[in-house]
């Protein structure tokens, strides 16, 4: 069994990018602190766009597991 952290977001841009998460032991990470760890936290994938790293949660049929 694996000790994987789950996320939520801290702190979001004007835009709406998430810039901050909260790791599940309360640790407050920036999306390149996240994304440079991606196998810390169960369920997520880091994808490229426009030049920036997005933490995504990773397709399955719940709405509850989604980053919010």
């Amino acid at each position: 069994m694996t000790n994987k952290q789950k996320l939520t977001v801290a702190r979001e841009s004007k835009t709406g990018l998430n810039t901050h998460f909260k790791t599940s032991d309360g640790e407050i990470l920036t999306r390149g602190q996240v994304a440079n760890n991606i196998d810390r936290f169960s369920n997520y994938h880091v994808m490229n766009k426009d030049n920036k790293r997005i933490i995504r949660s990773n397709p399955d049929r719940s709405k509850n597991n989604n980053l919010g």
